[in-house]
Formats: structure tokens, C-alpha cells, sequence
């Protein structure tokens, strides 16, 4: 690409897609993802009551996408888990992160600076994995572009797309939160890098492999940083999946009259059930109130009491 000559970037690309992961980039990804587990609700409940179930949720976290990815292209769902080192260097860490004195480790990577690089790195690691998935996927099956860009969606972003059945690890279930139901930003972005890539590798896309690359890794670290600093979770997608919506999916349907119809009285019946029971409340009350202030006399009891004695002497006689 002439672009990259002229900026003097093509020597960037080969030395980045030459870089090595292991192990500083796959420490920094075992590293943030276990961090994330830990500030999932209840996480840290869960390390105290089950160890064992701590840490099967932080090896799906941090392994999710190749077992998701195996078991897609029916390969053993444990091959990712063979590899003896990456698994101790993933326990040490979710130990460390866990279970370290007075939550040194985790005080110390989640200062903002050393978060904001380790994230970074993280995303590195993320076009290695999206990549990898189409490339084996390419191996086997070479016309199809689906199936490249499931498996390197997978691969890239299982962790998430997993996350109901690693919640059940921790006795959680939440099918609300399912991926494919509302993606998150990561998801997201790892299927646009899927599509790239497998449109580069079909040679729809004409760039060559080292150049996109540096073009996906570059987008991911400096959006991530964005969001990060900013605090902001907004998607840099949001415009064009609005205007993909709005201009496929959202026509005038039977459906969408009814649903809008039920959604309507639906609300309308809970504001008039709402109405309803504050002026049952605010009448109650005033009952209460009322009857505090005025008390059953005790003369009318006793009056109560000797009509009910009578009634009973009549009975008797009658009897």
C-alpha cells in the first residue's frame, strides 16, 4: 500500500505482526480479564464460599474464546487448557488478584495508569485471536466466509459470548444479559474485526494481512484509551447501527402496532393501578386515623354484652 511507504509505517506492520504474545501481552489479558470477574456482582461471595468455582469462572474469562472456538470446529473443548504454562501463569495471577494480602495486586493494577496500559495490551491480543480464528478457520474451509468470521467472532470475543454459562459456574443465571441479545462494545468490535478479516483473507478487502493489522490494533487501543479516559460507554458505532436499524428493521409492521398497543395500555393500566392504590392507601389512613380519634365506647360495649347475654336466656327458655 502506497499509503504505508509514504508514512514510513510498513516496517511498523511487519514488526508488529512479528511480536511475540507470551508472555507479557497474555499476562496483561489473563490480568484484565480476572480483574473483570472480580468486579462482577457477587464474584468476591463466591471466591470465599468456592475457590474451586472462582477459578473456573477466571479460566473461561481468560480461555473462553479458544474453548468456544474448538468446540465450533469440533475440536476438544479442553485443547486450549493444555498448554500447562499459560494455565499456571493464569492461576498465579487469579490468585494474586483474589487472594493476595490486603488486595495489594488488585490496588495496584487498578490505578489508572497501569490499567490504561495493561487494557491496551489486552486489545493487541485481541487482533491475535480474531486473526488466528480465520486463519484456521480458512484451513478447512476456504469459500466460506461465515464460517471465518464465527470462528474468529468466537475466538476473539467468547469470553462474553460464554457469559451465561460461566455466570451458572457462579450460580448466577441472567439470560437478559446474553451477548446476542444486547452486545457489548467488545463483542462488537470483534466482529467488525472478524468480517475484516475474513474479507482480507477471501481477498475482498485489498490490503495485505500485516497492514490491517496495524490498522485494526491502532483503532482498538486508541478507542479503548478514548472510553477509558472518558468514562464513556458509548459505541463509536452507534450512528451507523442506528441508520442500519432504522432503515432495515424498523418498517411498519401488524406486530409493531400490537406490541405498541399492549406496551401503551400497559402503562396506562399501571398508572391507573398506581392511582388506585394511593387512594386506598390515603383512605386507609384516614380510616386509622379516624379511629384513633374516635375510640369504641366503653358503655356501648358493655350495652353489646348484656343484649348478647338476653338473647341467650331467650333461647334457653324457648328451648
Amino acid at each position: 500500500m502506497d499509503l504505508f511507504d509514504v508514512l514510513n509505517l510498513d516496517g511498523l506492520a511487519h514488526g508488529l505482526a512479528n511480536l511475540s504474545m507470551f508472555p507479557y501481552f497474555d499476562m496483561a489479558h489473563y490480568i484484565v480479564s480476572i480483574m473483570s470477574l472480580r468486579e462482577q456482582p457477587g464474584a468476591l461471595l463466591v471466591s470465599r464460599v468456592s475457590p474451586l468455582a472462582c477459578w473456573f469462572s477466571s479460566m473461561l474469562f481468560c480461555f473462553g474464546g479458544a474453548v468456544l472456538s474448538s468446540i465450533m470446529m469440533a475440536e476438544p473443548p479442553v485443547a486450549p487448557l493444555s498448554n500447562s504454562t499459560n494455565v499456571l501463569l493464569a492461576t498465579l495471577i487469579w490468585y494474586l488478584v483474589f487472594y493476595c494480602p490486603q488486595d495489594l495486586v488488585y490496588c495496584c493494577v487498578a490505578l489508572l495508569p497501569l490499567r490504561l496500559l495493561l487494557s491496551g495490551m489486552k486489545e493487541v491480543t485481541r487482533t491475535w485471536k480474531v486473526l488466528g480464528g480465520v486463519t484456521q478457520a480458512h484451513g478447512k474451509y476456504k469459500d466460506s466466509l461465515l464460517v471465518m468470521i464465527a470462528i474468529g467472532w468466537a475466538k476473539g470475543a467468547g469470553g462474553g459470548l460464554i457469559g451465561n454459562f460461566e455466570q451458572l459456574v457462579r450460580g448466577v443465571w441472567k439470560p437478559e444479559t446474553n451477548e446476542l441479545l444486547k452486545m457489548s462494545y467488545p463483542t462488537k468490535i470483534t466482529l467488525v474485526g472478524a468480517v475484516l478479516f475474513a474479507l482480507q483473507q477471501t481477498k475482498y478487502l485489498p490490503l495485505q494481512k500485516h497492514h490491517l493489522m496495524l490498522i485494526y490494533t491502532v483503532f482498538t487501543v486508541v478507542n479503548k484509551s478514548r472510553m477509558m479516559l472518558t468514562g464513556s460507554s458509548a459505541s463509536p458505532f452507534a450512528a451507523v447501527e442506528s441508520v442500519i436499524y432504522k432503515t432495515f428493521f424498523a418498517g411498519y409492521s401488524s406486530y409493531a402496532t400490537i406490541t405498541g398497543d399492549v406496551k401503551k395500555a400497559t402503562i396506562d393500566n399501571g398508572a391507573i393501578n398506581g392511582t388506585t392504590c394511593t387512594a386506598a392507601a390515603k383512605e386507609s389512613s384516614e380510616n386509622g386515623a379516624a379511629g384513633k380519634l374516635n375510640p369504641i365506647c366503653p358503655v356501648n360495649r358493655e350495652n353489646g354484652s348484656l343484649k348478647t347475654k338476653e338473647e341467650t336466656e331467650n333461647c334457653k327458655k324457648t328451648n
